[in-house]
């Protein structure tokens, strides 16, 4: 992001002006876009940089760039553009519709969508005009989605092959899911909802897919976590019916031991280990790893004396139940999510339990908190979701910091009480990166927050105590010592401290010589995207999948549209380990990654 220019809310009194009453959206809507399309046809920069605010955002989502970018102001967007309208082809700009949006009174702008075409595919951008004082309406965030690619649909509705099977289908599953004579062209491990996502969209583009899950049954990675774990059996059954009705390929109770490149075929030779200790190499074109945010080993702090200590030392992912510990005396390090569903477990069990919070946690009750967070998009009376998903990722994610600054605000305020009765027992809480609220920590931390479900009350209630005087020194026999002198007793101490590197999986499956070309996964770099998330992991045609229901649920179709897109450079038997200099010489599917470097 250009150091120039810092993320500003455009309210109408910064702009100067007021919304007219008789406001014609659809007129302003279609001007603007008529200069817009004029622009982009005749590839004029600098006339396109002419109908944009001087502080506008572009944030495209694989459509132009084939990456995940973000650019704010006219000398980035400039230098975008520079690059990528010739090659691109980026064109055929069809208006569909537009809106007046206040989402607050003192903001507001016309949300234009329009379709648009590439050289090889086509798209769908949300743009946001806002006014000025001369009267004009300027675009102040442009985003270009990746839709679907030219000549090859995905294969819904008419498109879905209707014909009677004659009682063949049985047989036809058994043998799509053997591979007994074929390789799938990608192989996805893991089966939690990112794998299953992107492995339906593949199905539905024409792409043969296979998971790989190690658990006996797909769910199980949820049905096995701890029992105070909301949502988990319900979710557990869900994704294996998702499976099964989708009919997607999967072999559960089996696991991919290591994976090779071959440098002639451009192919990855992955090993699969199955229960019955037989193992099958496959030649894929593309592995994708789908791990979610647990992907990394159990991440348990260094502490001295754990040879001394009595009891029973455990990270949260062994834990199962309260019942485990009862008339135990348990301490929890850490205060985030999976600490607070285990503390409030044992409460209800009657457990002496105490929560070690090394610093301050972002607390948000989901009542109050996720109706504010959640609506107009995806609460009651919302869109579709394909339009909530399509509306919801078109802003620029530093962008969205301002409006979440916003909606934290309004929450604090709803959990006011709430908040003031954990400070009256010395609990520590802050209000997020930058005052933003939970997302913010999610996105840069994948932590740092407690969306509250009852262990508040219980810990105003002292059910469970909290210690967050001083820092850990080291174990006794019979519990922790902390630095300023002070001990607790302690039976069972559990480590809720979350995960190592997600990418330690990879590199044992990977090599350890390929795995350092590995680039980081989770956190934001400086355009605010997520650094690797849905693309590839620095190794090519090896990706990482990830994300909660609402972003497997998007993203997967990126990350599938771009697998299949690459399939025919891999098919002419080229090597797929430089797809991006030769895809506009020989298929014109997978074009050239925008150049411009982003900083981790």
């Amino acid at each position: 992001m250009s150091p120039a220019l810092k993320p500003t809310l455009p309210t109408l009194d910064k702009l100067g002006v007021a919304i007219p009453q008789d406001l014609d959206v659809e007129k302003v809507a279609k001007a603007w876009l008529e200069s817009f399309s004029q622009f982009v046809s005749a590839k004029d920069t600098e006339g396109i940089i002419s109908v944009l605010d001087a502080e506008a955002w572009w944030r495209d989502l694989f459509a132009l760039t084939w990456d995940l970018r973000t650019f704010h102001g006219p000398e980035e967007i400039s230098a975008f553009l520079e690059n990528r309208l010739e090659e691109t082809q980026f064109g055929g700009i069809k208006f569909i519709e537009a809106t007046l949006d206040r989402p607050y009174p003192d903001l507001a702008w016309i949300t234009v969508q329009f379709a648009f075409e590439t050289g090889v595919a086509a798209g769908r951008s949300v743009t946001r005009l806002i006014p000025s004082k001369d009267g004009a309406w300027k675009a102040f965030v442009i985003a270009t989605n990746l839709e679907s690619l030219k000549d090859h649909p995905e294969r819904v509705g008419a498109l879905r092959n209707h014909l009677p099977n004659h009682g063949k289908w049985v047989d036809q599953r058994r043998k799509e899911q053997e591979f007994a004579d074929h390789d799938p062209e990608v192989l996805i491990i893991g089966g939690g909802q990112s794998g299953l996502d992107v492995a339906a969209r593949l199905k539905h583009l024409g792409t043969s897919h296979l998971i790989i899950e190690k658990q006996p049954r797909i769910g199980n990675q949820w049905r096995h976590r701890y029992e105070a774990l909301c949502l988990h059996d319900p979710l557990a059954d869900w994704l294996e019916f998702y499976a099964g009705a989708l009919e997607l390929n999967v072999w559960t109770s089996s696991t991919v031991t290591n994976a090779t490149h071959n440098e002639e075929t451009g192919k990855w030779a992955v090993t699969v280990k199955r229960e019955d200790g037989s193992e099958r190499v496959f030649q894929v074109d593309h592995v994708v790893f789908a791990l979610g945010l647990g992907g990394g080993a159990p991440k348990v702090p260094d502490i001295p004396g754990k040879e001394e200590f009595q009891g029973q030392i455990l990270h949260s992912t062994a834990h199962r139940s309260a019942k485990d510990h009862l008339g135990k005396k348990v301490v929890i390090v850490g205060a985030c999510t999976s600490a607070h569903d285990i503390a409030a477990d044992y409460a209800d069990h009657g457990v002496d339990v105490t929560i070690f919070q090394r610093s301050s946690t972002y607390i948000m009750s989901t009542k109050e908190g996720m109706p504010r967070m959640m609506s107009p998009l995806f609460w009651e009376g919302g869109p579709p979701t394909e339009t909530a998903d399509r509306l919801d990722n078109s802003l620029p994610i530093l962008f969205t910091k301002l409006l979440a600054q916003r909606k934290a605000a309004t929450i604090h305020e709803a959990d006011k009480e709430l908040l003031e009765g954990l400070k009256s027992v010395g609990y520590r809480t802050n209000f997020g990166v930058d005052d933003s609220g939970f997302v913010f920590l999610a996105l840069k931390r994948a932590g740092g927050y407690y969306l509250d479900v009852g262990a508040c009350q219980k810990i105003i209630d002292g059910q469970i105590k909290i210690k967050n005087d001083s820092q850990i020194e080291r174990f006794t026999r019979t519990g922790l010592k902390f630095e300023n002198g002070s001990e607790i007793e302690a039976d069972v101490v559990l480590f809720a401290t979350g995960f190592d590197d997600y990418r330690g999986p990879i590199r044992k499956i990977l090599g350890e010589e390929v795995g350092k070309s590995l680039t980081p996964i989770w956190g934001l770099n400086d355009e605010g995207e997520l650094r690797t998330a849905w693309r590839e992991v620095g190794v090519p045609n090896v990706w990482y999948m990830m994300g909660n229901l609402a972003w497997a649920r998007f993203f997967s179709k990126h990350v599938a549209l771009r697998t299949s897109a690459s399939f025919v450079i891999s098919k002419a038997h080229i090597s797929p380990f430089n797809p991006t200099e030769i895809k506009a010489k020989q298929e014109g599917l997978f074009g050239t990654r925008y150049p411009a470097p982003t900083v981790w």
